[in-house]
Protein backbone atom coordinates (compact mmCIF):
# COMPACT_ATOMS: atom_id res chain seq x y z
CA UNK A 1 0.00 0.00 0.00
CA UNK A 2 1.54 3.52 -1.08
CA UNK A 3 0.19 6.88 -0.32
CA UNK A 4 1.38 9.65 -2.30
CA UNK A 5 1.19 13.44 -1.25
CA UNK A 6 2.69 16.32 -3.28
CA UNK A 7 3.19 19.79 -2.82
CA UNK A 8 4.86 20.33 -6.01
CA UNK A 9 2.55 23.01 -7.28
CA UNK A 10 2.51 25.20 -4.64
CA UNK A 11 6.72 25.22 -3.55
CA UNK A 12 6.90 25.59 -7.56
CA UNK A 13 4.79 28.65 -7.36
CA UNK A 14 5.73 30.19 -4.41
CA UNK A 15 9.38 30.11 -4.78
CA UNK A 16 9.55 29.80 -8.79
CA UNK A 17 12.05 33.17 -8.91
CA UNK A 18 14.78 31.75 -6.05
CA UNK A 19 15.21 28.82 -7.73
CA UNK A 20 15.33 29.83 -10.98
CA UNK A 21 18.19 32.14 -9.77
CA UNK A 22 20.18 29.05 -8.46
CA UNK A 23 19.84 26.99 -11.15
CA UNK A 24 18.29 23.50 -11.81
CA UNK A 25 21.34 21.84 -9.65
CA UNK A 26 21.52 23.59 -6.56
CA UNK A 27 17.52 24.28 -6.36
CA UNK A 28 17.46 20.15 -7.06
CA UNK A 29 19.50 19.78 -3.98
CA UNK A 30 18.14 22.52 -1.64
CA UNK A 31 14.53 20.63 -2.48
CA UNK A 32 16.13 17.32 -1.22
CA UNK A 33 17.46 19.06 1.94
CA UNK A 34 14.11 20.56 2.72
CA UNK A 35 12.62 17.34 1.86
CA UNK A 36 15.11 15.20 4.36
CA UNK A 37 14.68 17.53 7.05
CA UNK A 38 11.19 17.84 6.70
CA UNK A 39 10.91 13.82 6.68
CA UNK A 40 12.54 12.85 9.13
CA UNK A 41 10.72 15.35 11.50
CA UNK A 42 7.89 13.72 10.02
CA UNK A 43 8.47 10.19 11.10
CA UNK A 44 9.04 11.58 14.72
CA UNK A 45 5.34 12.47 14.59
CA UNK A 46 4.22 9.45 13.22
CA UNK A 47 6.27 7.28 15.40
CA UNK A 48 4.60 9.22 18.74
CA UNK A 49 1.12 9.35 17.07
CA UNK A 50 1.21 5.72 16.11
CA UNK A 51 2.58 4.71 19.69
CA UNK A 52 -0.41 6.28 21.24
CA UNK A 53 -2.99 4.52 18.77
CA UNK A 54 -1.77 1.10 18.65
CA UNK A 55 -0.99 0.90 22.64
CA UNK A 56 2.32 -1.03 21.21
CA UNK A 57 5.69 0.32 23.31
CA UNK A 58 7.82 3.22 21.57
CA UNK A 59 10.50 0.39 20.69
CA UNK A 60 8.60 -1.52 18.81
CA UNK A 61 6.98 1.24 16.84
CA UNK A 62 10.56 2.95 16.16
CA UNK A 63 11.80 -0.75 14.65
CA UNK A 64 8.48 -0.73 12.11
CA UNK A 65 8.31 2.60 10.85
CA UNK A 66 11.35 2.80 8.53
CA UNK A 67 12.44 6.41 6.77
CA UNK A 68 13.31 5.66 3.25
CA UNK A 69 15.35 8.66 1.82
CA UNK A 70 15.02 9.71 -1.90
CA UNK A 71 18.17 11.00 -3.84
CA UNK A 72 18.41 14.72 -4.76
CA UNK A 73 16.99 13.69 -8.16
CA UNK A 74 13.91 11.48 -6.98
CA UNK A 75 12.52 14.19 -4.43
CA UNK A 76 11.08 11.54 -2.43
CA UNK A 77 10.55 10.93 0.72
CA UNK A 78 9.15 7.41 1.91
CA UNK A 79 7.80 6.07 5.19
CA UNK A 80 7.46 2.23 5.14
CA UNK A 81 6.44 -0.03 7.79
CA UNK A 82 5.78 -3.49 7.56
CA UNK A 83 4.00 -6.40 9.96
CA UNK A 84 1.10 -8.50 10.36
CA UNK A 85 -1.42 -9.21 12.45
CA UNK A 86 0.33 -8.70 16.10
CA UNK A 87 0.44 -11.09 18.80
CA UNK A 88 -1.00 -10.03 22.30
CA UNK A 89 1.92 -10.32 24.32
CA UNK A 90 3.32 -6.95 22.71
CA UNK A 91 0.28 -5.40 24.99
CA UNK A 92 1.27 -5.20 27.83
CA UNK A 93 -0.17 -8.77 28.69
CA UNK A 94 -0.95 -9.67 32.06
CA UNK A 95 -2.66 -13.41 33.48
CA UNK A 96 -6.03 -13.01 35.57
CA UNK A 97 -8.20 -16.02 36.34
CA UNK A 98 -10.58 -15.06 33.50
CA UNK A 99 -7.85 -15.08 30.89
CA UNK A 100 -5.47 -13.07 29.84
CA UNK A 101 -6.23 -8.78 29.67
CA UNK A 102 -4.05 -6.98 27.02
CA UNK A 103 -4.65 -3.48 25.57
CA UNK A 104 -4.54 -3.15 21.78
CA UNK A 105 -5.63 0.16 20.46
CA UNK A 106 -4.54 1.30 24.19
CA UNK A 107 -8.06 0.05 25.19
CA UNK A 108 -7.11 -3.06 28.17
CA UNK A 109 -9.70 -5.81 27.45
CA UNK A 110 -9.89 -9.45 28.96
CA UNK A 111 -9.38 -12.49 26.26
CA UNK A 112 -11.49 -15.03 28.13
CA UNK A 113 -9.95 -18.66 27.80
CA UNK A 114 -6.07 -17.13 27.31
CA UNK A 115 -3.56 -18.00 29.16
CA UNK A 116 0.19 -17.02 29.37
CA UNK A 117 1.48 -19.92 32.00
CA UNK A 118 1.44 -23.30 33.10
CA UNK A 119 -0.15 -25.50 35.87
CA UNK A 120 -3.51 -25.57 38.30
CA UNK A 121 -4.55 -21.93 39.86
CA UNK A 122 -4.93 -23.76 43.41
CA UNK A 123 -1.41 -25.54 43.23
CA UNK A 124 0.43 -22.60 41.20
CA UNK A 125 1.02 -21.32 37.78
CA UNK A 126 4.54 -21.68 36.35
CA UNK A 127 6.01 -19.18 33.81
CA UNK A 128 7.50 -21.66 31.07
CA UNK A 129 10.86 -19.98 30.11
CA UNK A 130 10.50 -20.95 26.40
CA UNK A 131 6.78 -19.34 25.97
CA UNK A 132 8.55 -15.57 26.05
CA UNK A 133 5.59 -14.04 27.47
CA UNK A 134 3.31 -15.42 24.80
CA UNK A 135 -0.48 -15.78 25.00
CA UNK A 136 -2.11 -18.88 24.40
CA UNK A 137 -5.51 -20.54 23.89
CA UNK A 138 -6.40 -24.09 23.75
CA UNK A 139 -7.10 -25.29 19.69
CA UNK A 140 -8.34 -28.28 20.32
CA UNK A 141 -7.33 -31.70 19.88
CA UNK A 142 -4.12 -33.77 21.60
CA UNK A 143 -0.21 -33.68 20.51
CA UNK A 144 1.70 -36.81 19.62
CA UNK A 145 2.71 -36.96 22.78
CA UNK A 146 -1.20 -36.84 23.91
CA UNK A 147 -0.99 -33.25 25.31
CA UNK A 148 -3.54 -30.51 24.73
CA UNK A 149 -2.83 -28.09 21.71
CA UNK A 150 -2.51 -24.93 21.99
CA UNK A 151 -1.91 -21.53 19.58
CA UNK A 152 -0.69 -18.12 20.12
CA UNK A 153 -3.33 -15.10 20.07
CA UNK A 154 -3.50 -11.87 17.88
CA UNK A 155 -5.20 -8.98 18.62
CA UNK A 156 -5.91 -7.87 15.13
CA UNK A 157 -3.94 -4.71 14.63
CA UNK A 158 -2.02 -4.31 11.50
CA UNK A 159 0.81 -1.86 12.16
CA UNK A 160 0.37 -0.63 7.99
CA UNK A 161 -3.63 -0.06 8.13
CA UNK A 162 -3.15 1.54 11.31
CA UNK A 163 -0.20 4.03 10.23
CA UNK A 164 -2.82 5.46 7.36
CA UNK A 165 -5.50 6.29 9.57
CA UNK A 166 -6.85 7.96 12.28
CA UNK A 167 -4.04 10.81 14.37
CA UNK A 168 -1.32 8.74 12.69
CA UNK A 169 -2.67 10.03 9.02
CA UNK A 170 -3.35 13.44 10.39
CA UNK A 171 0.06 13.80 12.44
CA UNK A 172 1.87 13.29 9.23
CA UNK A 173 -0.58 15.73 7.10
CA UNK A 174 -0.49 18.43 9.51
CA UNK A 175 3.69 18.00 9.86
CA UNK A 176 4.09 18.64 5.69
CA UNK A 177 1.49 20.84 4.93
CA UNK A 178 3.05 23.11 7.88
CA UNK A 179 6.86 22.81 7.29
CA UNK A 180 7.93 21.57 4.53
CA UNK A 181 6.87 25.28 2.12
CA UNK A 182 9.02 27.39 5.13
CA UNK A 183 12.01 24.44 4.88
CA UNK A 184 11.96 24.97 1.53
CA UNK A 185 12.54 28.76 1.53
CA UNK A 186 15.21 28.47 4.38
CA UNK A 187 17.43 25.75 2.15
CA UNK A 188 17.10 28.23 -0.80
CA UNK A 189 17.64 31.52 1.51
CA UNK A 190 21.37 29.77 2.24
CA UNK A 191 22.32 28.50 -0.82
CA UNK A 192 21.61 32.45 -2.55
CA UNK A 193 23.77 35.13 -2.34
CA UNK A 194 23.32 38.50 -0.22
Amino acid sequence: MQVTISFRDQIMARYANQMGALGAGQAQAALARALRHTGAKARTRVIRALTAQTGLKRATIVKAVREMRGDAAALEFVLRTQGGNVRLHHFKARETRKGVSAAPWGQRQVYPGTFMKAGWWNSGRVGKPNWNGQVFARAGGMTKTGRDKFEVQRSGLYIPTEMLAGQTAQAFQDLISSDLAPRVGHELGRLLPG
